[in-house]
Protein backbone atom coordinates (compact mmCIF):
# COMPACT_ATOMS: atom_id res chain seq x y z
CA UNK A 1 0.00 0.00 0.00
CA UNK A 2 1.47 3.27 -0.69
CA UNK A 3 1.50 6.49 1.34
CA UNK A 4 1.37 8.54 -1.45
CA UNK A 5 -1.89 10.79 -1.87
CA UNK A 6 -3.24 11.70 -4.29
CA UNK A 7 -2.32 14.92 -6.84
CA UNK A 8 -4.74 17.86 -5.48
CA UNK A 9 -5.68 19.55 -8.92
CA UNK A 10 -3.59 22.90 -10.12
CA UNK A 11 -5.59 26.54 -9.95
CA UNK A 12 -6.86 25.87 -13.66
CA UNK A 13 -7.63 22.54 -13.34
CA UNK A 14 -10.19 23.39 -10.67
CA UNK A 15 -11.43 26.70 -12.96
CA UNK A 16 -12.31 23.98 -15.37
CA UNK A 17 -13.94 21.48 -13.62
CA UNK A 18 -16.06 24.55 -11.88
CA UNK A 19 -16.78 25.87 -15.62
CA UNK A 20 -18.25 22.11 -16.39
CA UNK A 21 -20.43 22.44 -13.74
CA UNK A 22 -21.82 26.08 -14.41
CA UNK A 23 -22.11 24.63 -18.12
CA UNK A 24 -23.85 21.81 -16.95
CA UNK A 25 -26.35 23.95 -14.87
CA UNK A 26 -26.43 26.82 -17.81
CA UNK A 27 -27.78 23.86 -20.19
CA UNK A 28 -30.72 23.49 -17.40
CA UNK A 29 -32.13 26.72 -18.58
CA UNK A 30 -32.96 28.14 -15.13
CA UNK A 31 -29.97 31.09 -14.92
CA UNK A 32 -28.21 33.37 -17.50
CA UNK A 33 -24.34 32.59 -17.73
CA UNK A 34 -23.86 36.03 -15.86
CA UNK A 35 -25.73 34.80 -13.43
CA UNK A 36 -24.39 31.78 -12.38
CA UNK A 37 -20.73 33.27 -13.18
CA UNK A 38 -21.70 35.32 -10.10
CA UNK A 39 -23.02 32.38 -8.25
CA UNK A 40 -19.91 30.90 -8.58
CA UNK A 41 -17.71 33.75 -7.77
CA UNK A 42 -19.64 34.82 -4.75
CA UNK A 43 -21.26 32.18 -3.63
CA UNK A 44 -20.49 29.15 -4.30
CA UNK A 45 -16.28 29.76 -3.89
CA UNK A 46 -14.89 27.17 -1.41
CA UNK A 47 -18.13 25.20 -1.32
CA UNK A 48 -16.69 21.69 -0.92
CA UNK A 49 -18.18 18.75 -3.22
CA UNK A 50 -19.73 19.12 -6.70
CA UNK A 51 -21.34 22.49 -6.75
CA UNK A 52 -18.49 24.60 -5.67
CA UNK A 53 -15.17 25.47 -6.61
CA UNK A 54 -12.30 25.76 -5.01
CA UNK A 55 -11.23 29.65 -3.13
CA UNK A 56 -7.75 29.39 -4.92
CA UNK A 57 -9.24 28.56 -8.51
CA UNK A 58 -8.17 30.46 -11.50
CA UNK A 59 -10.74 33.55 -11.84
CA UNK A 60 -10.68 34.76 -15.30
CA UNK A 61 -9.78 31.02 -17.07
CA UNK A 62 -12.98 29.85 -15.30
CA UNK A 63 -15.10 33.27 -16.21
CA UNK A 64 -13.70 32.86 -19.56
CA UNK A 65 -14.67 29.09 -20.21
CA UNK A 66 -18.16 29.95 -19.44
CA UNK A 67 -18.74 33.20 -21.23
CA UNK A 68 -16.87 32.30 -24.12
CA UNK A 69 -18.79 28.49 -24.47
CA UNK A 70 -22.33 30.45 -23.91
CA UNK A 71 -21.67 33.19 -26.49
CA UNK A 72 -20.08 30.87 -29.00
CA UNK A 73 -22.84 27.86 -28.44
CA UNK A 74 -23.85 27.30 -31.67
CA UNK A 75 -20.43 27.07 -33.50
CA UNK A 76 -19.09 25.22 -30.56
CA UNK A 77 -21.66 22.70 -31.08
CA UNK A 78 -21.43 22.36 -34.95
CA UNK A 79 -17.63 21.60 -34.34
CA UNK A 80 -19.03 19.09 -31.77
CA UNK A 81 -21.27 17.53 -33.88
CA UNK A 82 -19.21 16.83 -36.71
CA UNK A 83 -16.76 15.48 -35.23
CA UNK A 84 -19.05 12.87 -33.43
CA UNK A 85 -19.11 9.32 -34.91
CA UNK A 86 -21.37 8.94 -37.53
CA UNK A 87 -24.69 6.89 -36.11
CA UNK A 88 -24.55 9.79 -32.93
CA UNK A 89 -25.79 12.88 -32.93
CA UNK A 90 -25.81 15.72 -30.31
CA UNK A 91 -28.75 15.00 -28.68
CA UNK A 92 -27.88 11.62 -27.93
CA UNK A 93 -24.87 12.84 -25.83
CA UNK A 94 -25.66 12.68 -21.62
CA UNK A 95 -26.18 16.64 -20.83
CA UNK A 96 -22.59 16.51 -18.53
CA UNK A 97 -20.86 15.23 -21.44
CA UNK A 98 -21.83 18.01 -23.87
CA UNK A 99 -20.57 20.53 -21.12
CA UNK A 100 -17.49 18.86 -20.98
CA UNK A 101 -17.45 18.63 -24.69
CA UNK A 102 -18.32 22.05 -25.29
CA UNK A 103 -15.94 23.50 -22.90
CA UNK A 104 -13.16 21.58 -24.41
CA UNK A 105 -14.06 22.49 -27.86
CA UNK A 106 -14.13 26.43 -27.00
CA UNK A 107 -10.90 26.27 -25.50
CA UNK A 108 -9.55 24.36 -28.59
CA UNK A 109 -11.05 26.87 -30.66
CA UNK A 110 -10.03 30.14 -28.76
CA UNK A 111 -7.21 29.77 -26.36
CA UNK A 112 -4.39 29.33 -28.33
CA UNK A 113 -2.30 29.55 -25.70
CA UNK A 114 -3.17 26.49 -24.35
CA UNK A 115 -1.58 23.38 -26.03
CA UNK A 116 -4.36 21.40 -27.47
CA UNK A 117 -3.15 17.98 -25.96
CA UNK A 118 -3.42 19.80 -22.49
CA UNK A 119 -6.70 20.80 -22.92
CA UNK A 120 -7.49 17.34 -24.28
CA UNK A 121 -6.06 15.59 -21.40
CA UNK A 122 -7.54 18.45 -18.77
CA UNK A 123 -11.22 17.28 -19.96
CA UNK A 124 -10.61 13.89 -20.35
CA UNK A 125 -9.54 13.59 -16.42
CA UNK A 126 -12.72 16.14 -15.86
CA UNK A 127 -14.88 13.37 -17.15
CA UNK A 128 -12.63 10.42 -14.94
CA UNK A 129 -14.19 12.42 -11.70
CA UNK A 130 -17.52 11.96 -12.60
CA UNK A 131 -17.15 8.92 -15.34
CA UNK A 132 -15.90 5.24 -14.43
CA UNK A 133 -17.02 3.60 -18.24
CA UNK A 134 -16.50 4.48 -21.19
CA UNK A 135 -17.54 8.40 -21.24
CA UNK A 136 -13.43 9.84 -20.95
CA UNK A 137 -12.67 7.19 -23.91
CA UNK A 138 -15.80 9.17 -25.83
CA UNK A 139 -14.66 12.51 -25.10
CA UNK A 140 -10.87 11.97 -25.96
CA UNK A 141 -11.69 11.33 -29.42
CA UNK A 142 -14.47 13.78 -30.16
CA UNK A 143 -11.96 16.49 -28.64
CA UNK A 144 -9.16 14.97 -30.38
CA UNK A 145 -11.76 15.50 -33.79
CA UNK A 146 -12.12 19.01 -32.52
CA UNK A 147 -8.51 19.75 -32.05
CA UNK A 148 -7.47 18.81 -35.53
CA UNK A 149 -10.42 21.01 -36.92
CA UNK A 150 -9.83 24.07 -35.08
CA UNK A 151 -5.70 23.63 -34.97
CA UNK A 152 -5.03 22.01 -37.88
CA UNK A 153 -1.44 23.78 -38.22
CA UNK A 154 -0.82 22.36 -35.07
CA UNK A 155 -1.29 18.78 -35.56
CA UNK A 156 1.87 18.61 -38.25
Amino acid sequence: MSDAKPAVPSRRQAARLAAVQALYQWQEGQDAPAEIIEQFLKVRTGEAGEGGMRRDADRPLFKDVVEGTTTNRDALEAMVTASLAQDWTWARVDRLVRAILLAGAYELAHRGDVPWRVVINEYVEIAHAFYDKGEPSFINSVLDRVARQARPDDQK
